[in-house]
């Protein structure tokens, strides 16, 4: 009961949460089970109509089906590789010529490097560097360059090809001067980011726990590569 003189709490005053982010936020709380619910009918959906009128009319679906299974996973994952930065579904469509106002999938990144992606057709887990500044770039190139840390870097990439992951980022089609087109890491030089990534298809274990397990994995082979990106970048 309030004091005399004392202003009573209002109701109104207390923003009420929507019923679909409470159920979000007690998911990432219990743990990652794995993604249950019906997400790819989701994406399916919003991909044969990428409007507004779709998404808030499915919203329910998102939060419960797509984002709060993502939440969990990113908190059961922060204490060994750190917070998430969790994508927003909408698009940034400012200077897109597609003007579809939803992304048909949802991914997250962490500090440490790791990113995990997933969509109607499948989970992809990668890190590495996906934007890299100009000084940084110049940087990259020096350090490949260079027989030692050049070296290190073609022993970590050989061992994650080895492993099954993809290593990629925007080449060009060229060696970049100053270094001379038979470089011996020129295949590296050509880079201009330094990604590993690993997808797999849908399947059953898309509902478990494993799917947690196969992302980190996937962060923990990564952990060299980030090292030597944090040392030779970052500095």
């Amino acid at each position: 009961m309030a004091a005399p003189g004392e202003r009573r709490p209002s109701a109104r005053q207390v923003p009420a949460v929507p019923a679909s982010q409470v159920e979000a936020m007690l998911s990432a709380v219990s743990g990652f089970r794995g993604w249950t619910g019906e997400f790819q009918g989701f994406f399916l959906g919003l991909a044969a109509n990428n409007s507004k009128a779709y998404f808030e009319a499915h919203r329910r679906r998102y939060e419960q089906d797509v984002k709060a299974p993502m939440l969990a996973l990113l908190a059961d994952l922060e204490p060994e590789f750190g917070q998430a930065r969790l994508s927003r579904p909408n698009r940034d469509i400012r200077f897109s010529a597609d003007k579809s106002p939803y992304k048909t999938n949802i991914y997250a990144d962490t500090r440490s490097g790791g990113y995990v992606a997933l969509d109607a057709a499948g989970l992809v887990a990668a890190g590495g560097r996906y934007m890299l500044d100009g000084p940084q770039l110049q940087r990259f190139r020096q350090a490949i360059a260079s027989a030692g840390s050049g070296g290190q870097l073609v022993a970590i990439v050989s061992s994650l090809s080895h492993k099954g992951y993809e290593i990629g980022g925007e080449e060009l089609k060229r060696v970049p001067p100053p270094y001379p087109a038979d470089h011996p890491r020129g295949h590296l030089l050509r880079y201009k980011r330094l990604i590993y990534s690993k997808r797999w298809e849908i399947g059953p274990w898309i509902a478990t726990a494993e799917a947690e397990e196969r992302v980190a994995e996937t962060w923990r082979d990564g952990r060299d590569l980030n090292a030597w990106l944090a040392v030779h970048l970052d500095s």
